[in-house]
């Protein structure tokens, strides 16, 4: 049982990373879609390079598992500020995309949420060995 238990935590990481990885491609290109979010956003081109620099970290981060926690906590607070953006700004469906981005923020979103609660003790940890320390 472990055993499956662990390939379902593997699976809900790759998941995550593939994502956020896949849409690099996009950012780093300047695709029309991309440069359309971001500008409308008014932050053109800086935050279309600067997101993909963070889903890159966050996407690697994630496979690796002494820091898999870490790319969680950046992937999931990437994916919400893409959520918060199409519920504020750019609307669920973006270009006649049908609500694709959006999906894929919340799939992304949810699966860095199960890594984090699953490694909540490595959080509880570092958080334990910052506020123990002695001056």
């Amino acid at each position: 049982m472990k055993s499956i238990s662990n390939l379902i935590y593997w699976l809900i990481k790759i998941i995550a990373a593939v994502i956020m990885l896949q849409t690099l491609f996009f950012k780093f290109t300047a695709a029309p879609e991309s440069v359309y979010i971001f500008s409308v956003l008014n932050i053109e081109p800086v935050g279309r390079i600067g997101t993909g620099i963070i889903e890159l970290i966050a996407g690697f981060l994630l496979l690796v598992p002494k820091t898999s926690v870490y790319g969680a906590l950046l992937g999931l607070s990437t994916m919400m500020g893409a959520i918060f953006s199409h519920l504020f700004v750019l609307g669920i469906n973006v270009q006649n995309d049908g609500g694709k981005l959006f999906i894929l923020a919340i799939i992304t979103a949810i699966c860095c949420s199960v890594v984090v609660f699953v490694d909540r003790n490595v959080l509880f940890q570092l958080v334990k060995s910052f506020y123990g320390r002695k001056n």
